[in-house]
C-alpha cells in the first residue's frame, strides 16, 4: 500500500513537471496566445490518437449522454489556456503559474457542489496557504499595470482550469486519461479552427519546434499523466499537491529565460511548497 502511495504521488508529480514547462514555452513562443492554443491542441490531439491506436484504446463515447460534458469541458480548457498564456504575457512566468495556483481554492469550495460530497475543512486552511502565497506578489492595484492584468488573467484561468477538472473527474474511472485529454484536444481544435482565418500566425515557421515541443511533452503526456492522477487523489488533493508546479516553472524561467525570482516571490513559493508536502504527508494518512 505505501509502495503504490509513492508511486501515485511521484506520478503525480512527474505530470506537474511536465506541465509546468508551459510556462517558460507559453512565454516564449511568438505568437498569439488563442494561436499557440490552436497549433498545441491539434498537434497533440494527433501525439493523443496514435497513442490510443498504439495501445488499442477504444476511442469510442461510451454514452452520448457524455457529449454535452465533454464540450462544454473542452470550452473551458480552451478558456484556461488561452487566458494562462495571456498572463504569462503580461507578466512573467513566476506571476502567471502562481496566480494560476488559486485553483486549488477554488476547486475546496466548488467540488461538493460538482461531485456532491462533503466539504473538508482542512481545504480551507491549506487554500489559504497558498492564497497567502499568492498574496505576497501581488503590486499595488493598478488595471494599468502588466502585472495586475497578468494575475488577473491568472485567476480567470484559474476559474476555468477548476470547472474542467471538476467536470472531468466524474469520466475518470469509465475513460482513459488518455482518451480523455484527446477529447479535449479534438473539442479546442474545433471550437479555434477560425483563429487561423483572423489572427496572424505567419509565426508558425519559426516557432514550430517549441510548439510541438508544448504539444507533446506538456499536454500529450503531462495532461494525460495528470488525468489519470485523479483515479488514485481526489480533486482537491491532486490540486494542492501539483501546487508545486510554480516552483518547477520559475526555476524552468531562471534557465531558460534569465527571469530572476525576486525576495516575495521566493517566500510565496515557499508557502506554496510547504502546502504540498502538508498535503503530501495528510493524504497518505
Amino acid at each position: 500500500m505505501q509502495n503504490n502511495h509513492l508511486k501515485n504521488i511521484s506520478g503525480l508529480l512527474l505530470a506537474t513537471l511536465f506541465i509546468s514547462t508551459s510556462g517558460v514555452l507559453g512565454k516564449y513562443i511568438a505568437m498569439p496566445s488563442e494561436v499557440i492554443v490552436w497549433f498545441r491542441s491539434a498537434f497533440a490531439m494527433v501525439f493523443l490518437y496514435g497513442f490510443c491506436r498504439f495501445k488499442k484504446i477504444d476511442t469510442q463515447l461510451k454514452s452520448t449522454k457524455h457529449v454535452v460534458p465533454f464540450i462544454i469541458s473542452g470550452i473551458f480548457m480552451a478558456l484556461h489556456w488561452i487566458t494562462y498564456f495571456y498572463a504569462l504575457k503580461r507578466s512573467n512566468v513566476a506571476i502567471g503559474m502562481l496566480s494560476l495556483y488559486t485553483f486549488p481554492v477554488m476547486i475546496a469550495f466548488l467540488e461538493p457542489l460538482f461531485l456532491k460530497i462533503k466539504f473538508n475543512p482542512i481545504y480551507l486552511l491549506l487554500g489559504c496557504m497558498v492564497l497567502l502565497g499568492i498574496y505576497t506578489l501581488a503590486p499595488d492595484f493598478n488595471l494599468g499595470s502588466k502585472n495586475v492584468q497578468g494575475i488577473l488573467f491568472g485567476l480567470l484561468s484559474a476559474l476555468c482550469y477548476s470547472i474542467r477538472i471538476l467536470i472531468l473527474k466524474q469520466y475518470v474511472l469509465q475513460y482513459n486519461g488518455v482518451l480523455l485529454m484527446f477529447y479535449q484536444t479534438l473539442i479546442i481544435t474545433i471550437c479555434l479552427v477560425p483563429v487561423l482565418f483572423f489572427m496572424d500566425v505567419s509565426g508558425f515557421e519559426s516557432q514550430y519546434p517549441y510548439v510541438l515541443l508544448l504539444a507533446l511533452l506538456t499536454t500529450a503526456i503531462g495532461h494525460s499523466l495528470m488525468v489519470h492522477s485523479l483515479q488514485f487523489f481526489s480533486v482537491s488533493t491532486a490540486s494542492i499537491i501539483s501546487s508545486v508546479q510554480p516552483i518547477f516553472g520559475i526555476i524552468l524561467a531562471f534557465i531558460f529565460l534569465n527571469e530572476i525570482p525576486t525576495w516575495n516571490t521566493f517566500m510565496g513559493g515557499s508557502l506554496i511548497l510547504a502546502t504540498v508536502i502538508v498535503e503530501s504527508i495528510r493524504s497518505k494518512k
